[in-house]
């Protein structure tokens, strides 16, 4: 193990200096690059009594895979948001950070950075994800889990966030509820043919005693557009029996719901009650104004940024998996008893 005195010899400071730093004196004050320097200068040379915050914030060059298939529309604005959120993030936490739009790229590019995050739903092949793994051992990624034991992730715990969804309708008197969603997703060589918001109404509305049968929509993208068409053939099916709720699994399906039960003259919450995921930016401006759970994208990246970083420091090879739990934002189109807001 080195000690303090070959550190300061190898970088040119006192061993006072070295020694404040390095216990991180909250009252020593010394310009960031003499800083920096004399903690990976303790890394390089082994000195193991540094702080796992200090070896933390030692800078990194990091990659950004922009896993994210466009659709020019508010599912593009999510991961926009998104996308500015963590750079951010990465540059708090002294990460410089370059965007790929490929993995393919990434890979040809993986000896130039100590690890990548991932954002975006795009599927990825098991055998591009264990090329991934080869060329850049350490990587979280965001929203998803397709490679638990090769890469890290953080994920909204949607399972719960359903849960809590159908709770609070339940609790509102709403037995028979809908359901919108989208399709499934790929994990390592497994199809999941139900989204996870789609597997998580099935099986607590079963659990609940809830009315759902033939009240579940849940093909195809998360789009405006196919929220609306999802939207059509619930309205064509149960004209003259709506239920008395649907909850949506994304804030970009609820808009196009909103437009059909419009088109129809249905109106939200009078004639049927709407809960919805994501609460983006367009959730305040819908008519009526969506009741949305809330996906804090600071936490998100936060976690993801801190996973990575202790990851490279730490060496670890055993994955982890972190669920992030969210709240309801409540606005016009479900106002659940007990919440304080007025009808």
């Amino acid at each position: 193990m080195a000690t303090i005195k070959e550190i300061a010899k190898h970088t040119g400071f006192s061993q006072a200096t070295v020694s404040r730093i390095l216990n991180d004196d909250p009252s020593f004050s010394v310009k960031e690059s003499t800083r920096q320097k004399v903690l990976t200068a303790s890394l390089e040379l082994g000195y193991e009594n540094v702080s796992q915050y200090q070896r933390i914030i030692i800078p990194r060059d990091i990659a950004i895979l922009n896993n994210v298939v466009p659709d020019k529309g508010l599912q593009d604005a999510y991961f926009d948001e998104l996308r500015e959120v963590l750079t951010a993030q990465a540059k708090e936490q002294r990460m410089n950070a370059t965007i790929y739009d490929s993995a393919d790229e990434l890979i040809a590019h993986g000896d130039e950075y100590a690890g990548f995050i991932s954002m975006g739903p795009a599927v990825l092949p098991i055998e591009t994800l264990r090329k991934l793994h080869k060329a850049l051992p350490h990587g979280v990624f965001i929203d998803i889990n397709p490679a638990p034991n090769l890469f890290d992730s953080v994920q909204p715990d949607l399972e719960q966030i359903v849960l809590d969804a159908l709770d609070a309708l339940q609790a509102n008197g709403c037995r028979r509820i809908g359901f919108i969603g989208g399709a499934g997703t790929m994990m390592g060589e497994h199809l999941y043919p139900e989204d996870i918001r789609h597997f998580a109404f099935c099986n607590w509305g079963s659990r609940l005693g809830l009315e759902t049968e033939g009240m579940v929509y849940a093909d195809g993208p998360f789009t405006v557009a196919n929220g609306r068409e999802q939207g059509e053939r619930l309205i064509r099916d149960h004209a003259d029996d709506l239920p008395d709720a649907v909850l949506v699994a994304a804030d970009t399906l609820s808009v196009g719901l909103l437009q059909a039960f419009a088109a129809k003259g249905i109106l939200v919450p009078r004639d049927i009650t709407v809960v919805s995921i994501n609460n983006q930016e367009i959730a305040k401006y819908t008519s009526p104004a969506l009741s949305s759970f809330d996906i804090d994208k600071e936490e998100l990246t936060r976690t993801a940024v801190l996973m990575l970083a202790e990851s490279l420091v730490g060496k670890r090879t055993v994955k982890q998996h972190t669920c992030i739990s969210s709240h309801l934002v409540v606005r016009e189109s479900f106002v659940p008893k007990g919440s304080g807001v007025s009808d």
